[in-house]
């Protein structure tokens, strides 16, 4: 279900969809690609609607990998699916707006695009790879197959040898032999699977790949192996990316900048560095402090102290304040914007704790990095930060020192 708008008014300009390639010179970089300002979404209607977006603002620009993360169930596939218009009923999108670039001076609203421009728009523009890629892969219907159906749908002129050729490439493109084109999904191993995923979103050369939990079945090791060659091959062809993961040790590595969802709502948005090193709300916070130490002496772990609230019917004032350690009278009545902190451009959060005048706990107040450079020169640094040595009161977790001092002396050996 999807709230339906008018029809385009006579005269409008019609985006052309149908040649991505040719609206993606390399000075695009760096602008908005894709635009969501104050979307809504429910599951269901009346006072039984689970609210899973609530006032959702991302930009995603050309080039960026973005991630998106969040407990399970804060509404980071949610966000996603509804903005690409591939949400399955009974979700309702009850308000906002999402905007496609498709060139300089020319855009589409994609909540109220019609069938014909979002055929037109899926796979060659926008592609996304699923989470489970034996779910979504048809296990009666040999892989190269299901690759060649991609080029069929949408380039129909496209011979038969050229598109088997291609399918080829793009398996030997992801690390798989071309003689697998001729096996079916059962005989694939969990990695191999979903690296047929991402050849098939990246079949059409596509502008944005949305990537929802790509890894999260899968053993470090084969996790590893895809996430390299999914940068390469974003350093490669320039596509954007939206990484959704509930993992924000994984996202510190290989994305640029990073969103955080609480509760159907963007709680922080900034670049993956500063977000790492001088987190400014608490809720990423303790994420970033859940990190196992995989060196040095057993500490304890620390947590966030209780469940995520019912989407039915959420807490008053900030969502996250019956969890949160420093909570004050103002945050269980008044909810915080989602804004710039005193002084810093270039990031968000929405916290009461950064209003200017307010007794800033220390780590909530770290010095920012500023824009470091991408997050993926970190390297394998943020999974290495061990715990605090001592328990710190329910989420008043403290700054993860630890892990920057070791991105430190990576550098340091780089050097």
């Amino acid at each position: 279900m999807i709230r339906r708008r008018a029809a385009r008014a006579p005269g409008a300009i019609t985006p052309n969809l149908s040649r991505p390639g040719d609206v993606r010179p390399a000075d695009l970089t760096g602008r908005p690609l894709l635009e969501i300002n104050g979307l809504n979404v429910d599951y269901g209607v009346g006072d039984a609607a689970v609210h899973a977006v609530i006032g959702a603002d991302l930009v995603l620009h050309t080039g960026e990998v973005l991630g998106l993360a969040g407990e399970s169930g804060s509404g980071k596939s949610t966000l996603a699916y509804a903005a690409i218009r591939l949400l399955r009923p009974p979700g309702l999108i009850t308000g906002g707006e999402v905007r496609y670039h498709v060139a300089p001076g020319q855009s589409l609203d994609l909540l109220a695009a019609d069938e014909e421009q979002l055929r037109q728009l899926r796979w060659a523009h926008i592609a996304v790879v699923l989470q489970s890629a034996m779910n979504a892969l048809n296990p009666v219907i040999r892989i190269g197959v299901q690759l060649t159906d991609v080029l069929r749908a949408h380039r129909p002129g496209m011979e038969r040898a050229a598109g088997q050729a291609r399918a080829a490439e793009l398996l030997e493109m992801v690390g798989i032999s071309a003689e697998r084109l001729h096996s079916y999904p059962h005989e694939l191993s969990g990695g191999m699977r979903q690296r047929v995923m991402i050849a098939m979103a990246l079949a059409l050369e596509p502008r944005l790949v949305i990537l929802d939990e790509p890894t999260t079945a899968l053993d470090v090791v084969t996790q590893r192996e895809i996430l390299e060659e999914l940068i390469a091959l974003r350093e490669r062809l320039g596509f954007a990316v939206l990484f959704i993961t509930h993992d924000l040790s994984l996202l510190v590595e290989v994305t640029d900048s990073i969103a955080v969802m609480y509760a159907g709502r963007i709680v922080e948005r900034a670049a993956a560095n500063s977000l790492f090193r001088a987190p400014r709300h608490p809720y990423t916070l303790g994420l970033l402090s859940s990190f196992p130490p995989l060196h040095g002496a057993h500490r304890q772990m620390t947590g966030i102290p209780g469940s995520p609230p019912d989407l039915r019917s959420l807490p008053p004032g900030c969502v996250f304040h019956p969890r949160c350690g420093y909570a004050m009278d103002r945050c269980r009545t008044e909810a915080p914007p989602l804004v710039p902190p005193s002084g810093q451009g270039g990031r968000l959060a929405a916290c009461w704790l950064q209003e200017p005048g307010t007794d800033t706990p220390p780590e909530l107040d770290t010095a920012d990095p500023g824009q470091a450079g991408p997050a993926r020169t970190l390297a394998v640094a943020a999974r290495a930060a061990p715990t605090p040595t001592t328990a710190p009161p329910p989420a008043a977790v403290t700054a993860p020192t630890a892990a920057a001092t070791a991105i430190e002396d990576l550098g340091a050996r780089d050097d």
